[in-house]
């Protein structure tokens, strides 16, 4: 099959599958093509979002829908690393063997990950970057596609070890879940009292994704598409020369090189899900706000003065 042909099949699995997702999520539809869309460049995603704004059922759904192996792991302060990684064990014999733990999975969910200390966080990252889990000098593989969706509470802040910026980098998005519309949420309220049970349908399967994302990897860029992307992260670097005033007013940080990476990729992808062949700046701009927005660090001014990522972005766009 030709790519271009590909590509329109992925633009009707894609419509068919946020159909299947709309059966149990009501609304939430940016959410949805976000993290779609990390599934399909291979990109890791982290939800941020007030309790119960179905961020497990989210992905739960997702990933039943994409006919995947799902592993939910509920971080606590006292959660230890082998606990996600698994851990060697002696059997009868007297022989050590390796018990896997739930990181084992296609798409782990890392539920509230910001509740664990750093030295568990730390064990997701080789997951997260190499696609492997060394134990014992021993290196494990992990089954691909492999994603981990993490969720973060951003209201509960009293016992919590905020991610570092080194780890945040490794998510390609990070996705705010807003409130639901009264509409939206007298929906969920019908559908969720009643004794409605609903089945989703598994319209992928694991190497029918892979082959989505190296179809994704092999869509040609122009290269005024990737200059724009990487002089768009460069403008969020307020110690450059050439950093405009208002960078240096409110930004400590800005966006590394994984950035641009991510615009470019998950620009792709989105062309790809509207049928274009190739993308445009205007995919570079429906994806940049959750690729730099956790890559951004904000000064004391833009926090006195209330001033979001997103206001920022919208800024250098």
């Amino acid at each position: 099959m030709s790519d271009v042909q590909a590509i329109k099949n992925l633009v009707e699995k894609h419509k068919a599958l946020k159909k299947e997702i709309a059966k149990v999520i009501i609304g939430q539809d940016e959410v949805i093509d976000q993290i779609l869309l990390s599934i399909y460049t291979g990109g890791h995603s982290l939800l941020i979002g007030v309790p119960g704004l179905a961020k497990t059922l989210m992905v739960n759904t997702i990933a039943q829908t994409l006919g995947l192996d799902f592993k939910r792991i509920q971080f606590t302060p006292d959660l230890m690393p082998s606990d996600i990684l698994g851990s060697e064990v002696l059997d009868q014999n007297r022989n050590f063997k390796f018990i896997k733990g739930p990181i084992f999975g296609n798409i782990i969910l890392a539920d509230e990950i910001n509740r664990t200390p750093p030295k568990t966080q730390a064990a997701l990252l080789e997951a997260m970057q190499e696609r492997s889990v060394t134990i014992a000098g021993q290196q494990h593989k992990l089954e691909l596609p492999y994603f981990v969706l993490a969720t973060q509470n951003p209201i509960e802040q009293e016992g919590t070890y905020p991610l570092p910026e080194a780890q945040l980098d490794r998510f390609m998005f990070a996705i705010e879940l807003k409130y639901p519309s009264v509409e939206e949420e007298i929906e969920v309220v019908k559908s969720t009292t009643s004794d409605r049970s609903v089945n989703v349908q598994a319209l992928f399967n694991a190497q029918e994704i892979i082959d989505v994302q190296q179809l994704v990897r092999r869509i040609p860029v122009p290269d005024n598409v990737v200059e724009y992307a990487v002089k768009l992260v460069n403008s969020t670097r307020p110690n450059l020369e050439t950093a405009s005033d208002y960078v240096k007013q409110y930004i400590d940080w800005g966006a590394g090189p994984r950035a641009s990476q991510n615009l470019v990729l998950a620009a792709k992808a989105h062309a790809a899900i509207q049928g274009k062949f190739s993308p445009d700046a205007e995919d570079i701009q429906a994806v940049a706000t959750g690729i730099l927005r956790h890559r951004l660090i904000k000064n004391y001014k833009a926090e006195a003065e209330g001033i979001s990522e997103e206001a920022i972005i919208a800024k250098l766009l």
